[in-house]
C-alpha cells in the first residue's frame, strides 16, 4: 500500500529551525562555508550532562526520528519523504548494459533500493563501521527516504537486521561506488555479528562505472556531488565535508554532542537524492542517448558501453554521431581510432582507411593508425611501396617522440621493433614490385 505522508515539509533542512533560537558559539567546516554547531566544552541547554544517552534524545528530538526495536536491540530511525522524484522506467536493454546478466525482472523500478551510507573510516576493513545507513525508494510520486543510524556500536546488530528486512522488501540494491565500498563493508559486518546471515541482493547496479564512461572526461571528478551540479543541475549547497564525518560520529559516541551530526544526516539524504536523480538520467542516456542528448561526450561515453557489452552496431552508430557532433581532440582520436576497429570489423575498409588517416600523429590512436595503414596497403590495397613510406614516417614519428619525452621508453622500444620488422619485408616487397614493373 502506498504511503503517503502530509507533512511534506519535515525534511532535515527545515530541522534547522528548531535550532535557530539557541546559541552556538563554534564552527564545523563545510565544503567552501561553515555552520555552526554545538560548543562541546559547554553543557546542554536543558541542564543534562553531555553523555550519549542525552545526546541520543537530543539528536532524536532536534531530527524528528525514532527509536525502533526488534529481536537484536535498538536503533535510530528517520523517515522523511521528497516530492518530484517521479521513478524511471528503463527498458531491458538498458539495464543489460549495466549488468547483463540480471534477470529481465530488475528493469522493475518498484523493486529498486537505494543505499548509501556513513561510516567511521573510508579506507574499510573489519573495523570499520556503517553507523548510519541510508536508504531510498520511489513511493507515492515521491523519493521515500529511510535512515538507520545506530546511537552506540552495540546497535549495530538491530540496524542490520532492520537493512535486511528492507532489502527482502526491494531487492534490487543501487548505490554509487557500493560495489566496491558500501556492499563488502556490510557484507563484512553481517559476517562479524555471527547472527545475521548477510542477505543477497537479487542484482547490484552500481552507478559510479556509468557515471566514468559518460562524464569523467567532461569533468575529471565524478563525486556524486559535481555530477549533480554539472550533471543534473542541481546544487545541494552546503554541505559537511566527506571526510569529516568519521571523527564527527567518534566525537558523537565519546561525548554525546548531537548538533554536529545533524549535517552528516543531511548530507546522506543528498547523496540519496543525487542517486536517485543520476540513474535516471544515465538510464535515459542508455535507453534513448540518440535522441536524449545532443552532448559529443555523453555519446562518446554511451558508444563505449555499448562496444563493451557487445552492441557494436548501436556503438558505430553512436561514434559516428559523437564525431559529428565535434568532440574534444584527444576524445575524437580516441572516438575514431574505436570507430575505425568496428568498420574494419564489419568489412567497410574504405570508412576504416578514412578513419586511420584523420587519427595519424604522436599519440596512441596514431601509432595506431599508421599500423592499420600500413596493414591495409600491404595486404588490401597490395602497395607495398604506399605501406613502406606509411612505415618510414611512423618510425620517424616515434624517434621524435622518444626524443621529447612524449612516450614512453618501453612502447618507444616494442613499437620501434615491431615497425622495423615491418620495414625490412616492406623493403623486400617493394623492391621485388620495382624489379617485377621493370622487366615487365
Amino acid at each position: 500500500m502506498v504511503r503517503f505522508h502530509l507533512n511534506v515539509s519535515r525534511t532535515i533542512p527545515d530541522r534547522f529551525a528548531r535550532l535557530k533560537a539557541l546559541e552556538r558559539p563554534s564552527t564545523l567546516p563545510l565544503s567552501g562555508h561553515e555552520v555552526p554547531v554545538w560548543n562541546p566544552v559547554e553543557r546542554e541547554p536543558f541542564g543534562c550532562s553531555s553523555g550519549v544517552a542525552i545526546g541520543s534524545e537530543r539528536l532524536a528530538l532536534i531530527l524528528g526520528a525514532s527509536v525502533k526495536r526488534n529481536r537484536h536491540g535498538e536503533h535510530l530511525s528517520l523517515h522523511c519523504w521528497h516530492g518530484d522524484y517521479a521513478p524511471c522506467a528503463p527498458d531491458a536493454a538498458a539495464i543489460r548494459l549495466l549488468a547483463p546478466d540480471a534477470p529481465e525482472d530488475v528493469a522493475d523500478a518498484q523493486q529498486w533500493l537505494f543505499l548509501d551510507t556513513e561510516t567511521t573510516g573510508l579506507a574499510g576493513g573489519t573495523g570499520t563501521y556503517p553507523f548510519l545507513v541510508g536508504l531510498a525508494w520511489w513511493e507515492g510520486g515521491g523519493l521515500e527516504v529511510e535512515q538507520l543510524f545506530m546511537r552506540e556500536y552495540s546497535e549495530e546488530r538491530s540496524l542490520l537486521a532492520a537493512l535486511a528486512e528492507r532489502l527482502a522488501e526491494r531487492p534490487v540494491l543501487i548505490t554509487f561506488n557500493g560495489k566496491a565500498f558500501d556492499w563488502p563493508l556490510l557484507e563484512t559486518r553481517y559476517r562479524m555479528t555471527r547472527t545475521i546471515p548477510p542477505p543477497a541482493p537479487r542484482a547490484h547496479l552500481d552507478f559510479l562505472h556509468p557515471a566514468r564512461n559518460l562524464w569523467r572526461l567532461r569533468l575529471g571528478s565524478v563525486r556524486l556531488s559535481q555530477l549533480e551540479r554539472h550533471v543534473l543541475g542541481w546544487d545541494r549547497g552546503l554541505d559537511v565535508v566527506s571526510e569529516l564525518i568519521p571523527r564527527i560520529y567518534l566525537d558523537f559516541v565519546r561525548g554525546g554532542h548531537a548538533d554536529p551530526l545533524v549535517p552528516v544526516f543531511h548530507h546522506n539524504q543528498m547523496d540519496l537524492r543525487g542517486l536517485a536523480r543520476l540513474s535516471s538520467r544515465v538510464l535515459s542516456l542508455l535507453s534513448d542517448g540518440e535522441r536524449s542528448s545532443q552532448d559529443a561526450l555523453e555519446l562518446y561515453g554511451v558508444s563505449r558501453i555499448c562496444e563493451r557489452r557487445g552492441e557494436v552496431k548501436r556503438a558505430r552508430k553512436l561514434y559516428e554521431q559523437s564525431i559529428a557532433s565535434v568532440l574534444p581532440t584527444e576524445a575524437d582520436h580516441a572516438a575514431r581510432a574505436a570507430l575505425a576497429r568496428l568498420a574494419k570489423r564489419d568489412g567497410d575498409l574504405a570508412r576504416a582507411r578514412e578513419l586511420w588517416e584523420g587519427t595519424l600523429g604522436n599519440s596512441r590512436e596514431g601509432y595506431e593508425a599508421y599500423e592499420q595503414l600500413a596493414i591495409y596497403y600491404e595486404h588490401e590495397a597490395r602497395e607495398p611501396r604506399r605501406a613502406l613510406a606509411i612505415a618510414r614516417e611512423a618510425l620517424a614519428q616515434f624517434r621524435r617522440a622518444n626524443q621529447v619525452g612524449t612516450i614512453a621508453a618501453a612502447t618507444f622500444r616494442r613499437t620501434k621493433a615491431r615497425f622495423e620488422h615491418r620495414l625490412v619485408r616492406l623493403e623486400r616487397k617493394a623492391g621485388q614490385t620495382f624489379l617485377d614493373a621493370f622487366d615487365a
